[in-house]
């Protein structure tokens, strides 16, 4: 699972209301190559609930992140180096999603 996909998941645990966002807990990374496209991360940093992202990249050893989401003028190609490394190179093999609220553990395993 890459922070792409995590970025989007809620907890749909029974009577929960603050299922978002879910805490990683990783067991197992790997780190995959993948071609960059600056159009690409531009497009979808807007998207991205930027405080989840940046805790999920911190729990995978991605440390180089700023603590608000960029500016304008912030958005260099090391920034988007660092991000795309973190939200598209970086895949969770193994670990669990943790909801807030409920403290519920969803598994988390890469199947081939």
């Amino acid at each position: 699972m890459r922070l792409l996909t995590h970025n989007l998941l809620a907890s749909n645990v029974k009577g929960t209301t603050a299922g978002f966002p879910l805490k990683l807990e990783v067991l197992v990374k790997e780190e995959r190559s993948t071609e960059f496209d600056a159009a690409f991360l531009l497009h979808t940093l807007p998207k991205l609930n930027w405080s989840a992202f940046r805790a999920a990249a911190e729990s995978l050893g991605v440390d180089k992140l700023p603590s608000t989401y960029p500016e304008r003028d912030e958005l260099t190609n090391e920034f988007l180096q660092v991000f795309h490394h973190a939200l598209l190179e970086i895949e969770v093999q193994e670990g669990y999603l943790i909801c807030p609220e409920s403290g519920r553990r969803f598994p988390v395993r890469y199947v081939q």
